[in-house]
Order: C-alpha cells, then sequence, then structure tokens
C-alpha cells in the first residue's frame, strides 16, 4: 500500500476528529438534534413513517404546532396537569421509598426477608396494575398518581439501599467510638451519605414515571399530555400529536437536566 492514501485518511481523520473542540459540547449537542429531526423530516417525506399520516406528522410542522399549542395555553394548561400528577407521584414515592431504603440498608434481616417481594414487587409492570388502580380509586387523576407512585418507589427504595450499604464502616464505628448509637449513626453518617444514591434513585424514578404518566392519562383523565394525544388522535391533528410528543420530551429532558444538576452538585465519596 502507497503512503499516499494512508497519509490522505490521516489527515482526513485529524480533520474529522477536529470537529469536536471546534464545536464544543454544546455545538455537537446542538448538531445531533440537527441531525434526528433531519433524518425524521425526510422519513417522513418519503413515507416511511406510514402514508395515512403523511407531512403532518414530520417535526416542521409539528414544531409550528407546538408554538401555536403554547401561544394559545393549551399545551400549557395540559403540560401542568401532567407535572402535577408526576410530582405528587414522585413525592409520595420518596416520602416512602427513602426511609424503608434506607431501613432495608441499614438492617441485614430486614433486607433478606424483604429481598423476594420487592423483586416481585418491581418486575410488576405498572400497567398491570391499571384495573386495581380503576377499582381501588375510580376515575380520575388518583389511580394516576397511585401508578406513577408505584413506578418510581422501586428506583428511589433500591438506589437509597444501595446508597446505605456502600457507607464506609469506618464512619460508623467513629460515631459509636463517641458514644453514639444507631439512630446517630443513622442521622450523622447514613442520610447524609445517602443523597446522592437517592437523587440517582429519584432521577431514574423521574424517567419511568414520564413513561408511566402518559399511557395512564389516555385512562378517563380530560386533562394532560396523555390525553392531549388521544384528543389530537381523534380530531385526526397529527401535527398537535407529533407537538405533544415533542413537549413529552423537552419536558422530560429538562426536569431530567435539573435532577443531574442536582445529583452532581450533592455528589461526594464516601
Amino acid at each position: 500500500m502507497s503512503a499516499a492514501p494512508v497519509a490522505a485518511r490521516g489527515i482526513a481523520g485529524q480533520q474529522w476528529g477536529s470537529w469536536g473542540p471546534r464545536l464544543g459540547d454544546a455545538g455537537l449537542r446542538l448538531l445531533g438534534v440537527v441531525a434526528f429531526l433531519s433524518l425524521w423530516q425526510a422519513a417522513t417525506r418519503a413515507g416511511l413513517l406510514g402514508e395515512a399520516f403523511g407531512a403532518d406528522f414530520g417535526p416542521v410542522r409539528g414544531l409550528r404546532a407546538l408554538g401555536r399549542m403554547t401561544a394559545s395555553g393549551v399545551l400549557v394548561e395540559q403540560s401542568s396537569a401532567s407535572l402535577g400528577r408526576l410530582g405528587l407521584g414522585l413525592g409520595i414515592a420518596v416520602l416512602i421509598g427513602a426511609p424503608l431504603g434506607v431501613l432495608v440498608g441499614y438492617s441485614r434481616p430486614l433486607d433478606a426477608a424483604t429481598s423476594v417481594v420487592f423483586q416481585f414487587l418491581r418486575m410488576t409492570s405498572p400497567l398491570a396494575l391499571v384495573p386495581v388502580a380503576l377499582v381501588a380509586f375510580g376515575v380520575g387523576s388518583r389511580p394516576v398518581v397511585f401508578l406513577v407512585a408505584f413506578a418510581a418507589l422501586w428506583p428511589v427504595l433500591l438506589s437509597t439501599a444501595h446508597g446505605v450499604g456502600r457507607v464506609s464502616p469506618i464512619w460508623k464505628r467513629v460515631v459509636r467510638g463517641f458514644g453514639g448509637g444507631d439512630r446517630a449513626v443513622v442521622r450523622r453518617v447514613i442520610l447524609p451519605a445517602t443523597v446522592p444514591d437517592l437523587l440517582q434513585g429519584v432521577r431514574l424514578a423521574l424517567g419511568v414515571g414520564w413513561v408511566v404518566i402518559v399511557p395512564a392519562e389516555m385512562l378517563g383523565v380530560d386533562s394532560g399530555l396523555g390525553y392531549q394525544i388521544l384528543d389530537a388522535r381523534d380530531r385526526f391533528a397529527y401535527d398537535e400529536l407529533v407537538a405533544t410528543i415533542l413537549a413529552i420530551g423537552l419536558l422530560g429532558y429538562l426536569t431530567d437536566l435539573a435532577l443531574r444538576w442536582l445529583k452532581e452538585r450533592y455528589s461526594w465519596n464516601v
């Protein structure tokens, strides 16, 4: 093989490799978004996503509908309803899952006694509990909140328990050396050291919650982003359907970004 092609490939590789530092992280993220939207638009125009949708299912018309629905206040109202249910469900999951995670992580007998039950419940799809939720709570927001809380509970509980289990025993011995009991160990060592794992669990729970809340809002509620998707489908307003999907992804990204910042802010080695 001659040296010229090898040198040409080396120069090309250097040029491609220099794109990263030139664009920076923000530029690369923007480039990825533009490439994704371009491929989506091209697939829509080519009919790869189904001829029934037509051009209305493309991102261009979806973004136009997103602006129109935001200006009219419809999207803000529906997003507020979904965020309220999601926040309430996550709050319930944290209030139940964090203390349980501390207890399970701190007590080996309790961990052994609950491991099978918790894993069984964790593997149960929240959507399989839809009939149970409707019978127990009726039609409305309460079954939606229950399903979100059930799905979000396990990431919070298991992440917290993992955080408790990885706390250095040296820290515990120091507290006990100064006369502290189990309560002091939990309050002075376990709880502060578990914050990063708890936040990681909340972040995972947030992702699960977004997955659950959209189909849950298609079951007997008259507000929310899930309801908006059904309403747009029934009216054949596919551009509004795309706009709602874009809103769900954007809200999910922003809320995850906020939790990621909190996790990095309160992360440390223990």
